[in-house]
């Protein structure tokens, strides 16, 4: 099983300062941490930076144009693969052109590290942007072949229900052939069975929900991945999920490090822009079924400490994460995004979880695979016989 980071670079508040000052210099810190952060990380062995895409998040993401970011991070970088996290792909959203002229330019300056995923958001954004919300998924598929076909064909043209395009030379074309990996972001069994369905790569958390919740997404998944008829010529059948994750020599650090109040932080936060934003798009039998749960996280009325004992969350010492990275590769995970930096962590905190993460749990996981590839080889060979 391999460890990735996911980012959203986070401005949490409150700031130092009335708005503007405050904003900026929270946003300035948080982006010029986290890209030392994962410079870092690229240093000690870990798979995937994905960044994600998001537009008017309040503290919790802001990162709206994730192509810069990780065009920066190309530059910066050797080794670790630099994931969309996702390109929101609704033609409202952007014109499909952009998408792919924006994934092949990072692409190339990587020289090859891109993975790329795609979704199409929420309520609170699609409105925003005028998005057809029944037709967003439709839309979504259309575009990514469109953005497929851009790269393949020297000429590209399009006359369809969402896009008219006259034929045209689309620059650059991507460095990886045809393409790099393509993931869908999915949150629901619905979602899960669509991305199997199309031999998409699967993106999904743990982060609101015990692990032994994940089987029933994951069996979705594969069952589906078995019949796939795959979007594009690259048929990615991976399983990432994200969680919370910080490690620590010991957890008499969690304290200093300000872990259990980052961690508040960001379900309360979560909750509470969930209630502001998004709650009211719910259909009526939804929000009965979430309100208690979002009411009780957003007043802080929830144990903290059940988000660690039921492995929501990867917290504790390089042997404790270890234990727990162990429990998600069992259930079928393929890649752990690991979230680092959130809330009000220190930025000291954050480097020290990477590096011990680096130096002992991923030497650990790929000793564990190692093991286990020689267990199933040795097995093939004695039922050979």
């Amino acid at each position: 099983m391999e460890l990735g980071l996911l980012y959203e670079f986070e401005a949490p508040q409150p700031w130092d300062a009335p708005h503007p000052w405050g904003q900026r210099h929270a946003e300035r810190k948080g982006y010029h941490d986290a890209i030392e952060q994962i410079v870092l990380a690229d240093q000690k062995g870990f798979h995937t930076a994905w960044c994600v895409e998001h537009h008017f998040r309040e503290g919790r993401s802001h990162m709206p144009c994730s192509e810069a970011v990780l065009g920066a991070l190309s530059q910066v970088t050797k080794d670790i693969r630099l994931g969309f996290g996702v390109t929101l792909m609704p033609h409202e959203f952007i014109h499909p052109v952009r998408v792919a002229e924006k994934v092949a330019t990072v692409d190339v300056l990587s020289k090859g590290r891109v993975e790329w995923g795609i979704g199409r958001s929420t309520p609170m954004e699609q409105m925003a942007f005028g998005v057809d919300i029944p037709r967003s998924k439709e839309k979504m598929l259309a575009a990514t072949k469109s953005v497929v076909g851009m790269w393949e064909a020297e000429y590209y043209e399009e006359d369809s229900e969402f896009l008219k395009f006259p034929p045209r030379m689309v620059t650059p074309k991507p460095w990886q052939d045809p393409h790099p990996p393509v993931w869908l972001a999915a949150s629901s069994l619905e979602s899960a069975r669509f991305a199997g369905e199309n031999g998409l790569g699967l993106l999904c958390f743990s982060i609101m929900q015990p692990l032994s919740k994940i089987s029933e997404i994951l069996n979705t998944y594969k069952t589906a991945q078995a019949a796939a008829r795959p979007l594009t010529r690259v048929h990615t059948n991976k399983v990432g999920t994200y969680t919370l994750v910080h490690c620590a020599k010991s957890r008499v650090d969690f304290e200093a490090n300000k872990l259990w109040e980052s961690m508040w932080w960001w379900y309360t936060t979560v909750a509470q822009f969930l209630l502001k934003w998004e709650f009211a798009h719910l259909p009526k039998e939804a929000q009965e079924k979430a309100f208690p749960l979002l009411k009780k996280q957003a007043d802080g009325d929830f144990d903290i400490a059940k988000f660690d004992e039921e492995d929501m969350v990867i917290v504790g010492t390089p042997e404790e994460c270890l234990a727990k990275f162990l429990k998600y590769e069992e259930a079928g995970i393929d890649q752990v995004l690991c979230y680092v930096n959130f809330g009000h962590l220190t930025h000291a905190a954050v480097l020290e979880s990477i590096a011990l993460l680096g130096d002992y749990v991923i030497p650990e996981l790929k000793k564990a695979g190692a093991a286990r590839t020689a267990r199933n080889l040795e097995a093939s060979l004695q039922a050979a016989k």
